[in-house]
């Protein structure tokens, strides 16, 4: 069976939103034995989309949009659809109840412009939506099934479990199971060498290695959830400290994780990533058990107020740098009173300001300070001011895991 995804909107072509429905589809296929086999993001220009869709159409057995599903002028999936069919747009009475019904809960009046949501290509039918006032549709003809889900992500994943899913269940094959192993601190080419053996030794799965800024992902496939345990056991082992974890987890996850089965906490003071590491902590629900806060102590007046740095030793040491970075980590965790404390300064360009020192573009001190440990690093990092900012938030945040990991507990 072939199935595609097509997404629509403008919006996806540009460096400001990216897709992500497709790949959660995607995630959602395997789980039931199903493939992708094309994806396809498209702009809002009608005559673009009708062409798609009657490709689609000719070469797929299950097509489905995400996106043009909406009340404005730019939405306009299922009008193109029923044009390359040849059929009206009907109006569906339940639809428009449930429409005038959403707006009611909210004492307010449906705008015109929003009865377009509740057209349905003649011989389609609507799929609820609870989360929003766009209906999906799901229209089967010629043997081929069309799906068109909302664009918004919490709302089309709502009405692929509540529709698409028990729909597609009875073509569904042998479930593909997924492993996804993730590695912080090694370069992608370094562990493609050290895991090749094992990728040899199981021929059979599915495997896939995804590099990021600051970590890699280890992406392993199989119908076979026994070779999956397997590859898991001696990848671990050959991975060593430097597995962050295994599933759907990540570095901050397993670091807030780590504390909290620790019973420890943690303080951050941030000067050249403007305060990233607290910003991927707190991205997380329930952080604030063991995260008791930070500081951005991006000047030197900042560093003396925020973490308590003495002014004669910034003038001796200057802004950034491995001293003053150890006494940030120090200073913060202090203040907090926290178990642990860790602290990042460097130089993110484009321009050398370093506080009165010389120091490299690029360069980034990282320092952690908790029971027993105390460790500081400096780095070189690559990229242009974001990514410099983004490696070194990362790189600070997998110094702390890996010396929680060699830390004794405290009793």
């Amino acid at each position: 069976m072939r199935i595609e995804c097509i997404a629509i909107g403008s919006e996806l072509l540009t460096t400001k939103r990216l897709d992500t429905n497709s790949v959660w589809i995607a995630e959602r296929l395997a789980g039931l034995g199903l493939g992708l086999h094309r994806k396809t993001a498209i702009g809002d220009h009608r005559e673009d989309l009708a062409e798609l869709c009657q490709e689609a159409f000719w070469r797929s057995d299950v097509i489905i949009c995400t996106g043009g599903l909406g009340p404005t002028f730019d939405d306009f999936t299922k009008e193109v659809w029923a044009d390359t069919f040849g059929v009206e747009l009907i109006e569906d009475a339940q639809s428009h109840e449930d429409l005038v019904a959403w707006y009611a809960q909210r004492q307010r009046v449906p705008p015109p412009a929003n009865f377009k949501q509740v057209l349905f290509p003649e011989g389609s039918r609507p799929l609820a939506n609870p989360l929003g006032t766009a209906p999906g549709v799901v229209w089967e003809r010629g043997g081929k099934i069309i799906f068109m889900l909302p664009g918004v992500p919490r709302e089309m994943k709502r009405m692929w479990l509540d529709h698409v899913e028990p729909h597609l269940k009875p073509m569904a094959g042998l479930a593909m199971h997924t492993l996804r192993m993730v590695v912080c601190g090694v370069p992608e080419s370094t562990l493609d060498q050290r895991t090749e053996g094992i990728r040899h030794r199981h021929p059979h799965l599915d495997w896939t290695i995804l590099a990021g800024l600051a970590q890699v992902e280890f992406i392993v496939r199989s119908v076979d959830s026994g070779a999956l345990d397997v590859a898991r056991e001696e990848l671990a082992l050959e991975l060593g400290g430097d597995l962050v974890c295994v599933g759907s987890g990540d570095l901050e996850s397993t670091i807030l994780d780590t504390l909290e089965s620790r019973n420890e906490t943690l303080a951050v003071a941030e000067s050249m990533s403007g305060g990233l590491v607290a910003s991927r902590l707190t991205a997380i629900p329930g952080a604030s058990r063991v995260f008791l806060g930070g500081a951005v102590a991006y000047s030197a007046t900042a560093k003396i107020a925020l973490a308590g740095l003495d002014p004669a030793f910034i003038q001796e040491h200057g802004t950034i740098g491995e001293s003053t970075t150890l006494a940030l980590a120090k200073g913060i965790r202090g203040r907090l009173g926290t178990t642990w404390g860790l602290a990042i300064t460097g130089n993110a360009g484009p321009t050398l300001d370093a506080g009165g020192i010389e120091r490299n573009l690029g360069e980034c001190a990282l320092a952690v300070v908790g029971p027993r440990a105390e460790e500081v690093r400096t780095l070189i990092v690559p990229g242009d001011r974001v990514d410099i900012q983004l490696r070194s938030a990362a790189w600070a945040l997998d110094l702390l895991r890996r010396a929680m990991q060699t830390s004794p507990l405290l009793m």
